[in-house]
């Protein structure tokens, strides 16, 4: 079910081939389907989203309408649980905690006459994406909607598409609601992220999208940049746990199956120095799946990218994972603290056997949204900073303008640039 490569005797750098190739998606394939969609949202606005509603989504809502309503929320609030309020509002204080601890202020220095500084100011508006369907992401709309929430951004906006009686997942809605995200409008695909970039008579547009989606959505994503800004785009799941022999192989293996069952295209990899871990998590794999519901997706994602890889010794452990620069890197070693600083590139880190991904996924705080497909080499988690931005201050007074003015004036004059010199030389005639 898993294979184990050994790299002790010798290199095998085939399945980093393999890995990366799963992530190669031509997006040329979609983009003729989604610039119809985006041309038809932007040129017809609420007919066209209604109309790619009941196409795509077998809803037709001209009668009831897109906007959700107080008595849907209510209905919501009538189906959840006690113990799932109670979760969600654990994890709300958890993650608004941590992500408060990013902000940003403004500042400002100043001496003889200059001063210089930054402004910070939230964007002033944001379109979330939740994705629906078959699956319903409560989590989703907590890391994308939180660090927008503090870093100050006055209006959010949810789309999620809804199921074929025009309803949304009550878990999503109360999520919503406890964050007190009052538009939320029951569209979806590349024709809510249209709705969201360019405006409609209903959805007025935004500034910045976020939020994962399948392939239409994330092509979509990429068509609007320019008229918005956006946050990623986010490929299949991964997850990389660098083990020593002190390590439990079931809870390595449970921790492989758990992002295992997002998708075919998931990766879960262990890199282990233990010949003897090595084969028990693969035996405790095969012994585990049988108990999950989505075994049919994990067989099939393990069959492509789930390895489990034996090399000499933690160094060369962690010099592969930066290589592969994994979303989310579990270090599962007596000593992991020690290994945290040779790690480069991850989205998230967990240390030790007792914080599993799913912890992060849920309630530690730390954003989930995290760079996939080795891009966490450049790129960071969703934070508070993706939702802010930042405007330059420069005062000078004219003395001390006076006193590097032949500076500039010789830089701008090599530049050929002489409206510039002479928008200094004017000052002082």
């Amino acid at each position: 079910m898993i294979e184990i490569i050994d790299l002790r005797r010798s290199k095998n750098p085939e399945f980093l081939k393999e890995l990366k190739k799963r992530a190669t998606v031509d997006f040329r394939d979609y983009e003729r389907i989604v610039q119809n969609i985006l041309a038809g949202v932007r040129e017809k606005g609420d007919p066209a989203l209604l109309g790619y509603t009941e196409k795509f989504d077998g809803v037709d809502l001209s009668d009831t309408g897109m906007k959700v309503i107080d008595a849907e929320i209510a209905e919501a609030y009538n189906e959840v649980s006690e113990d799932f309020l109670k979760a969600i509002r654990l994890a709300i204080k958890n993650i608004t905690d941590y992500h408060r601890k990013q902000l940003q202020n403004s500042w400002f220095t100043s001496s003889d006459g200059i001063m210089l500084g930054q402004k910070v100011t939230p964007i002033a508006s944001v379109g979330i994406y939740v994705p629906g369907g078959t699956a319903a992401y409560p989590s989703s709309v907590l890391m994308n909607a939180i660090p927008a929430k503090v870093a100050g951004v006055k209006r959010i906006v949810m789309v999620t598409p809804p199921n074929r009686k025009g309803k949304l997942s009550a878990g999503v809605l109360v999520a919503a609601k406890e964050l007190n995200i009052d538009e939320i409008y029951k569209v979806g695909g590349a024709q809510s992220i249209g709705a969201l970039a360019y405006g409609t008579e209903t959805i007025e547009r935004v500034s910045k999208i976020v939020g994962p989606g399948n392939i239409y959505v994330a092509t979509a994503k990429r068509e609007v940049y320019g008229y918005v800004d956006i946050d990623m785009i986010a490929g299949p799941s991964e997850i990389l746990v660098v083990a020593d022999d002190s390590a439990d192989a079931k809870y390595v293996a449970a921790d492989l199956l758990s992002q295992a069952e997002h998708d075919e295209l998931s990766s879960a990899i262990a890199i282990t120095t233990s010949e003897e871990l090595g084969k028990a998590i693969a035996e405790e794999v095969e012994k585990q799946i049988g108990t999950l519901e989505r075994k049919d997706i994990i067989e099939k994602s393990l069959a492509n990218y789930g390895k489990v890889i034996l090399v000499e010794n933690l160094e060369e452990a962690i010099e592969l994972a930066n290589e592969i620069a994994p979303e989310h890197l579990e270090l599962c070693a007596r000593k992991p603290f020690d290994l945290l600083n040779k790690v480069e590139n991850a989205g998230a880190i967990f240390l030790g056997n007792y914080s599993p991904e799913p912890l992060g996924d849920y309630l530690a705080g730390p954003n989930h949204v995290l760079p996939t497909s080795g891009t966490a080499k450049f790129y960071s988690p969703l934070s508070v900073d993706d939702f802010i931005k930042k405007s330059s201050i420069i005062y000078y007074n004219r003395e001390s303008l006076q006193g590097i003015k032949n500076d500039i004036m010789v830089l701008a004059e090599s530049e050929g640039l002489t409206a510039h010199k002479n928008s200094i030389k004017v000052r002082f005639e």
